[in-house]
């Protein structure tokens, strides 16, 4: 088929957990097929949309059996290719990172290789409304996308002698597919015998396309906390009340209070002096001109001083009423 050109040697060849339990389902599956044979096999595990009914666990379970050796061969090899580097991708791919988040690459791999399994399980019946379904084909198309899709210039060799591109491969092998499904339309679309199930393998190339393409829309969980971290921090968060303000700031501010008030009763004080003054100088004539009559009877008394005693006596008039 191919083989992808990766920078570490070592790298390439190191199975990650879900590629590595997936080819050895598919290993013991082919071992229980020798053993028990391959009709009563694909018939408990193989899709068919005739026994689909009763036996409902058949559109995960195709994916695992082969209709020989061959098939079974190539499909494991090509997931050995281009899985572990996907694989190790949504691992955030380094050696270092925690046996959690491998766990979950793992996890996710797996389940991305099940939906593409159901896409090819999808478009056999919306393009022939019927027939068996037996191979991993749809899966292994859909992480062949996958890998395209984020390294879409890798050089890859195909049929270990022509070197070709990624994405170039991927093309080319939809446009395959759809002329070869296009093609035998009319004739058994099954995988029994020397058929091929070329709409499954493009249903499985779309499921991928899919997926990747709603996984790169949406943030990952780095993103997200890097986004945050990027956030700059407040020196201070804000406050709803203003501070008090300093006690020396207070303190000026009550001095202020004071001086001002001060300032006003002074300010009376001047304005109400005169009258003041005048009330006294009256309050002394009065004292005399009654110390005057005593002494000498009222006949002694000037016209002034009989206009100071009759004002007063009105002012005492005017107080009583």
């Amino acid at each position: 088929m191919s083989s992808p050109v990766v920078t570490s040697e070592s790298e390439q060849f190191r199975l990650t957990p879900a590629v590595q339990v997936l080819i050895a389902i598919t290993l013991v599956v082919m071992l229980a097929q020798t053993a028990v044979g391959y009709p009563d096999m694909r018939a408990w595990l193989g899709f068919d949309t005739a026994t689909f009914s009763t036996r409902w666990w058949t559109p995960i379970t195709y994916m695992f059996v082969h209709a020989g050796l061959a098939p079974l061969l190539l499909n494991a090899y090509v997931l050995y290719l281009f899985g572990p580097r996907v694989e190790r991708q949504w691992a955030n791919g380094d050696s270092s990172e925690s046996r959690t988040t491998r766990g979950a690459a793992a996890r996710r791999f797996a389940g991305f290789f099940i939906l593409c399994g159901l896409g090819g399980v999808a478009f056999q019946l919306v393009f022939f409304r019927g027939g068996s379904l037996a191979g991993a084909s749809a899966g292994v198309f859909g992480v062949m996308t996958a890998y395209a899709m984020q390294w879409p210039d890798d050089e890859l060799m195909f049929l270990f002698v022509f070197p070709v591109r990624a994405r170039a491969l991927v093309v080319g092998l939809l446009t395959f597919d759809v002329v070869m499904g296009v093609a035998g339309a009319n004739g058994t679309s099954g995988t029994a015998g020397t058929n091929i199930a070329y709409f499954a393998h493009l249903g499985g190339l779309v499921a991928a396309y899919a997926y990747m393409r709603m996984a790169a829309s949406s943030p990952s969980i780095d993103q997200v906390r890097q986004r945050v971290a990027n956030i700059p921090e407040a020196d201070e968060p804000p406050r709803a009340i203003p501070r008090n303000p300093p006690r020396r700031e207070r303190a000026d501010e009550v001095d202020d209070i004071v001086a001002k008030s001060k300032a006003m009763i002074a300010k009376r004080v001047v304005a109400t002096s005169p009258s003041l003054r005048r009330t006294e100088l009256r309050a002394d004539e009065l004292d005399r001109v009654l110390d005057k009559i005593s002494q000498h009877g009222i006949e002694s008394l000037t016209s002034d001083e009989r206009n100071v005693l009759e004002e007063m006596s009105k002012r005492l008039r005017g107080r009583d009423i």
